[in-house]
């Protein structure tokens, strides 16, 4: 049994390797992949990034129905929805769990899965995971804020505690969203992103 696990252990490493090496993720300062891609959101509607930045920019939110760290961290998602709206940026939940579409991220899931949180902003679905392929997405949730130039500002985890909110001591993205609006430079540009790896489809 251990050299089972050790064995399953190994494999994932490797397969994790490999993801990296051929989605490489995007770094700070890049432009916007992708930006025309089209992508339907829960209401059916298209949408396409480049329709996005306006004001100060474009927060994209990779993020699914039922990871644990997405159910941990969710209770956070309506503060980020607030901050946006008062910042000047809006904001894009995206859905690139491939593999799962027949299960727990299927459309009608998701459809669902909005309603229930009263999302209030677009939650998209990345078909066959080409927006998350473009930007070397890695895991649910995964956060990155680009500023009205579509040039990546920050890019990581929400803050330094998914179990609890209460003990955040570091908001590392309610602090990078108000130094790009007030034009101050970012001091966590990039951290860890946490959660489920993108069940994301290999073309």
């Amino acid at each position: 049994m251990r050299r089972l696990i050790f064995l399953l252990f190994v494999f994932l490493f490797v397969a994790d390797i490999g993801y990296a090496q051929r989605f490489p993720t995007i770094k700070i300062g890049d432009e916007c992949p992708s930006p025309s891609l089209q992508m339907t959101s829960v209401d059916t509607r298209s949408y396409q990034l480049d329709d996005h930045f306006k004001q100060n920019g474009l927060l994209i939110v990779f993020t699914s129905n039922t990871c644990p760290f997405v159910v941990a961290w969710e209770d956070r998602y309506k503060l980020v929805e607030t901050i946006c709206k008062e910042n000047g940026i809006d904001m894009l939940y995206i859905n690139s769990n491939h593999k799962k579409r027949l299960d727990d991220d299927s459309f009608e899931a998701m459809q669902a899965h909005a309603k229930s949180m009263d999302y209030q902003f677009p939650y998209l679905l990345d078909e066959k995971s080409q927006l998350a392929n473009a930007f070397g997405a890695k895991t649910t949730p995964h956060i990155f804020l680009f500023n009205a130039q579509k040039k990546l500002v920050y890019m990581g985890a929400i803050d330094d505690n998914y179990t609890s909110a209460r003990e955040v001591t570091e908001f590392y993205l309610k602090d990078a969203i108000e130094s790009l609006v007030f034009s101050k430079p970012i001091q966590n540009a990039e951290t860890k992103a946490v959660g489920c790896s993108i069940k994301r489809h290999i073309p």
